[in-house]
């Protein structure tokens, strides 16, 4: 089905990231921000600044009664599958804030519901959106560095979360690794296609990849870590067989890093190595570089407007065809690994 205007959507929770992702898509045109749903009154008050035109409502079920093409959902994460799946039901597109579920049973409930309804879904993977972590992709997929071996990720969030939700296990499903570790695992398995396919105009999702080559995705070793007295990690640690490759992931919340922030995700091939790092401890700007022996090659300086890219990606496609991409199957694969690593951990979530 192709949305003949441009797509009505409503917003399901406009705490700071849901208005981010409206803001972004009212500034670039892309999409009418139908209606707005938030139990607390100051989020909405500060939504209908962004989009004083939306309809408000407090409740799923009243956004649903409103004319929509899809939903944004910005909610704690134990709403997020229910949520989606309703919205599914009732035939909208869905854009979740990640993760999109607390473990792969959710997960695989929602691709379920959305491959039923042929509807649109996608998740806030948004990293992959980062164009020093594109140019990263771009050297990898185009053999630039060889045979890949081997890849370095780490996220390390000095400050933790802001909201007390994501240290209780059953409203965030785990801690610091369902959260930071979720965008690592993605770009692991995103970086490992592009490794294994030279295809340029060909995107082979890595779990199709994986079965078509025998290739098993498994963990190797995982540990997660309760340092400061919460009920969920705050450090976690585990390295994946990705194929040839191997992946190493390290995340953390309140870590004393020395700054706001550490991101580095470095792969490493037998011709070279492509590298992305933040700059001076800022979770949004970032560099890529390319080291080949003992010579570096700057590809990608700050600054960057990503946050937005991943949500309008989905809002063109939604335009031209509201029917399921395929390429949410992979969403399936990150919320596998995330909990293999969690059982490997011998974590309780």
């Amino acid at each position: 089905m192709t949305v003949a205007t441009l797509p009505r959507l409503g917003f399901l929770g406009v705490g700071w990231i849901g208005r981010n992702r409206m803001q972004a898509l009212a500034r670039d045109g892309l999409a009418q921000v139908a209606a707005v749903a938030d139990p607390q009154a100051e989020a909405l008050a500060a939504a209908a600044e962004v989009a004083p035109q939306a309809r408000r409502a407090e409740t799923l079920e009243e956004l649903l009664e409103h004319d929509l093409d899809g939903i944004v959902i910005a909610t704690p994460s134990a709403l997020h599958a229910e949520q989606a799946v309703a919205a599914l039901e009732c035939g909208l597109a869905v854009f979740c804030q990640k993760p999109l579920a607390r473990d792969a049973a959710e997960t695989q409930r929602v691709l379920e519901a959305a491959r039923a309804a042929d509807r649109l879904l996608a998740v806030d993977l948004s990293y992959r959106h980062v164009e020093a972590l594109r140019a990263a992709h771009r050297q990898v997929a185009d053999g630039a560095i060889g045979q890949v071996h081997t890849i370095d990720l780490v996220f390390h969030n000095a400050y933790g979360p802001g909201k007390p939700w994501f240290t209780d296990p059953e409203l965030a499903g785990g801690g610091c690794l369902i959260d930071l570790g979720t965008h690592l695992v993605d770009l692991a398995l995103w970086l490992t296609e592009a490794a294994g396919s030279r295809d340029r105009d060909r995107v082979v999702p890595l779990s199709a990849y994986s079965r078509q080559r025998n290739h098993a995705i498994g963990v190797e070793t995982a540990r997660a870590l309760s340092l400061h007295g919460h009920a969920v990690e705050d450090h976690a640690t585990a390295e994946l067989s990705l194929g040839d490759a191997r992946a190493r992931l390290a995340c953390s919340w309140f870590a004393s890093a020395g700054r706001d922030c550490v991101f580095e995700c470095t792969v490493w091939g037998s011709e070279g190595a492509v590298s992305v790092r933040n700059v001076g401890g800022s979770f949004y700007d970032f560099r890529a570089e390319l080291w080949r022996g003992t010579s570096c090659e700057a590809l990608v300086e700050p600054p960057d407007e990503w946050g937005g890219r991943a949500i309008a990606a989905w809002a063109e496609r939604l335009r031209g065809d509201s029917g399921y991409d395929a390429r949410a199957d992979e969403l399936e694969q990150v919320a596998e690994t995330i909990d293999v690593i969690y059982a490997k951990a011998g974590r309780d979530r």
